[in-house]
């Protein structure tokens, strides 16, 4: 049986554990070639030996800082190296720090933004030029219930993703007659044993 992904490439960022490594490790069962990075290159080699031998797929992985664009552009021409292209690319990558707005510290802020809402900017650019050589694409963004739902303490947290849904949306408008589609995906708590979400298709 031919497998729903096959002959597709994704890039993941924030793809060595939690819910990035369990969307890499799924793309790779539909076919899809992946390619993640994270910030350790310990935990990335890891993975990635982790993820070929339980799915047989066909990954690559490189430390990368995605708040950081220069090492953006270099694992994406990585990839191109790798791969020839991409025609997926998830934005997992994140961070969350939650104080008081009186108690948070301007690095502490400085990272959320970089990280949650700059870092996905930075991806997207190094992205669509390579979906036009595709046909285009599919940029899938994980953002939070954060997005959604102020709460006291979360104030960094919520400016980021509340940012970072506003951004896809704005996306969409400017690349969808380009053939790329964009989604997020507001991710919630687990309660009960079941994890909430909330997915938005622009």
């Amino acid at each position: 049986m031919d497998k729903f992904l096959a002959d597709k490439v994704a890039v993941i960022t924030g793809g060595t554990r939690g819910i990035g490594r369990a969307i890499a490790e799924r793309l790779l069962v539909e076919g899809a070639s992946v390619a993640f990075c994270g910030r350790s290159s310990d935990a990335v080699a890891r993975a990635a030996a982790e993820m070929a031998k339980a799915t047989g797929g066909n990954v690559y992985g490189e430390a990368a800082d995605v708040s950081k664009p220069d090492e953006v552009r270099r694992f994406f021409q990585s990839v191109d190296a790798r791969f020839g292209g991409i025609e997926i690319l998830i934005n997992n990558a994140g961070l969350g720090i939650f104080r008081r707005v009186a108690d948070m510290s301007i690095q502490e802020w400085g990272q959320m933004i970089d990280l949650n809402l700059s870092g996905v900017f930075y991806c997207c650019r190094e992205a669509l030029p390579r979906f036009n050589n595709r046909g285009g694409g599919y940029i899938i963004n994980i953002s939070s219930l954060a997005g959604k739902n102020a709460f006291s303490g979360g104030a960094g947290y919520n400016a980021s993703k509340f940012g970072l849904n506003g951004f896809s949306e704005a996306l969409m408008l400017d690349h969808r007659h380009e053939n790329v589609r964009v989604s997020y995906i507001n991710a919630g708590k687990r309660r009960y044993g079941i994890r909430y979400w909330y997915l938005r298709s622009c």
